[in-house]
């Protein structure tokens, strides 16, 4: 279905790469023959049929300049309405400013750059598909346990986690939910996980499970393993962007007045308790992301052996790489240092760190980017990709 669309996209935009360059000939026929026309008024006197021929060429020229003056206007109304890697915001900016002479040309040129760049980029990753398509290179030994972070439940029509689950399913991958509360603490959250466990071993017959985890997830996994002795259950845990040593961010909000505190964190309960959730505690649950905390934490659950641990951590490169992360960017950018827009990338190094992860354009990679918040694809880093060859790994491994 996506290589069909993607083909229809790829005529479109083929189309209206030629109306433009259409566009610009006659364009320019037309400024080279006004100013002709211009220059041979004097010279021409005696030969008016010379300078009505010309008029009337110019005419026709001017119909057909106007004719596909309305088609590259219409075209890039489309394009900018089917192109996925113009975002909302930048649509309006298309549609507010289209209508403006040269202006309108140079969006042309930026909205058909993105189209090219997504065309080539999907039609990559098919032609990528179908190579591996019998390969099952994400067929693990044991099955997938995708954990979220906080604030977010495994909704049916929301996945937390995007396009990743369905990537990694096209690639062999048998992918589960954690299912855990938006709101538990890392205790209550375990519990959760380990009867999901539970589940997913009567349900496969497999005895482990490869935990892969997000913020918060990663402190739930890790409480899961070393508390709960479920390690025998557990093949490897990987975690991203854990705040493993904490955020500052949540040390700078609990110095806020303990009673408005108290009183935000009631209202989360309250609405994420009619969105699922059983027990709910926001209070508890973000002090459990302060720095004091991790230390706590990290002294009294220690790795447990014969569980393979790895994280992964990313950074923005400026506040300008995620709209609903700038601020917390900037703040924990001057009291800590680089950061996601929620945890840095000290925080983020656990046991076999395999580094900092961003992208070769200049706004990086978010908190969000890293479970594939927006659905969208960025100058220099594959998402998707990076999961596949996460689990790929792993099945090397013998996980």
């Amino acid at each position: 279905m996506d290589g069909e669309r993607i083909m229809k996209y790829d005529k479109l935009l083929t189309a209206a790469e030629k109306i433009h360059v259409a566009f610009l000939r006659i364009l320019t026929v037309l400024l080279t023959l006004t100013m002709w026309l211009m220059a041979a008024e004097g010279i021409f006197t005696g030969y008016r049929w010379i300078r009505y021929g010309a008029s009337l060429f110019g005419i026709v020229l001017l119909v057909v300049f106007s004719l596909l003056y309305a088609g590259f206007q219409c075209l890039l109304v489309w394009l900018s309405i089917l192109c996925r890697r113009l975002r909302i915001a930048k649509r309006v900016v298309v549609w507010t400013f289209m209508w403006i002479p040269v202006v309108n040309f140079g969006l042309a040129l930026y909205v058909r750059g993105l189209a090219r760049q997504e065309i080539d980029h999907t039609l990559y990753k098919i032609n990528l598909d179908n190579v591996r398509a019998e390969a099952g290179i994400c067929g693990t030994a044991y099955p997938l346990l995708m954990v979220h972070g906080v604030g977010f439940r495994d909704f049916r029509y929301f996945n937390y986690w995007g396009r990743i689950p369905r990537e990694l399913a096209r690639n062999g991958a048998k992918v589960y939910y954690g299912h855990q509360e938006a709101w538990g603490t890392v205790e209550s959250n375990a519990q959760v996980l380990k009867e999901k466990i539970w589940e997913i071993q009567r349900e496969t017959g497999c005895g482990k499970v490869n935990i892969i985890a997000h913020s918060k997830g990663g402190l739930d996994s890790r409480y899961l393993i070393s508390a709960l002795d479920m390690a025998e259950a557990v093949a490897s845990l990987t975690t991203i962007n854990t705040p493993h040593q904490g955020s500052m961010l949540v040390d700078l909000l609990k110095g806020l007045p303990d009673g408005f505190y108290r009183m935000v964190c009631r209202w989360i309960d309250q609405y994420f308790g009619r969105l699922g959730d059983q027990c709910p505690d926001a209070y508890r649950a973000s002090y459990q992301l302060s720095a004091a905390y991790a230390r706590e934490f990290n002294q009294n659950f220690p790795d447990v052996a014969g569980v393979y641990y790895q994280s992964y951590g990313s950074i923005m490169k400026s506040g300008f790489g995620s709209k609903l992360l700038c601020v917390p960017y900037w703040v924990l950018k001057l009291v800590d240092g680089p950061n996601d827009g929620l945890v840095t990338d000290r925080s983020a190094v656990w046991t076999n760190f395999k580094g900092v992860l961003t992208s070769s354009g200049l706004r990086g990679i978010s908190h969000g980017d890293m479970i594939d918040l927006t659905r969208e694809d960025y100058q220099g880093f594959d998402v998707l990709e990076f999961y596949v060859k996460l689990v790929e790994e792993l099945k090397q491994m013998g996980f």
